[in-house]
């Protein structure tokens, strides 16, 4: 066997980092072709052979779902969360927070018009998980700031998620999505300008 040949194998993994791996190749282009991404050009990705494919998963719906599910992943989000350093100024930490929530949409919205989806799947949409989101998300982070608001620090952990979300929906904003910045400033200054009467 020639060193080309050698080198177009597929490196021997175990099934784990394998089907990790064709999720990983598969995700770029269902941004670009969506679901008319086909089997070959997968293979052709992650450098195997189509037959490989469907050891690890079952069928292309599957490992489409596997994609998806990953990139609706709330563990990997909270665990990137629990990385903000809760020292910071409350400033700081919402504007961590806001960055890793608005990337977190944007893939999301962004994975899901490629394939042509409305919604994500019901088998997605677990409330007690969106629970777990929203109370080890933003509410770790600011609940010992509860003093601080106007509002009770769990509608503020609405406001930081709605805001975020609406401000980064691509049918909800017709211009650019606001920035982490603006969306923090909003939420803990407004947008009207200081003036001698609010001193």
């Amino acid at each position: 066997m020639n060193a080309a040949a050698r080198r177009e194998r597929a490196k021997p993994l175990a099934p784990e980092d394998r089907r990790e791996a064709i999720i990983t190749a598969t995700r770029p282009l269902l941004y670009q072709h969506g679901q008319s991404t086909t089997t070959k050009l997968i293979a052709e990705a992650a450098g195997i052979a189509e037959g490989t494919i469907f050891r690890s998963f079952s069928t292309k719906d599957e490992l489409f779902d596997a994609v998806l599910e990953r990139e609706l992943d709330r563990e990997a989000f909270l665990a990137r969360v629990a990385e903000i350093d809760p020292a910071l100024p409350l400033r700081d930490r919402l504007l961590a927070y806001t960055t890793l929530l608005q990337g977190r949409f944007l893939g999301i919205f962004r994975l899901m018009a490629a394939m042509g989806m409305p919604k994500p799947p019901a088998k997605f949409q677990d409330e007690q998980a969106r629970r777990r989101l929203h109370d080890s998300g933003v509410l770790s982070l600011i609940g010992a700031d509860a003093g601080r608001f106007t509002l009770p620090v769990d509608r503020v952990a609405e406001l930081v998620r709605g805001l975020t979300f609406a401000a980064s929906h691509p049918h909800l904003t017709e211009q650019s999505p606001l920035t982490p910045e603006e969306i923090v400033d909003v939420i803990l200054h407004g947008v009207l300008r200081p003036t001698r009467d609010d001193d």
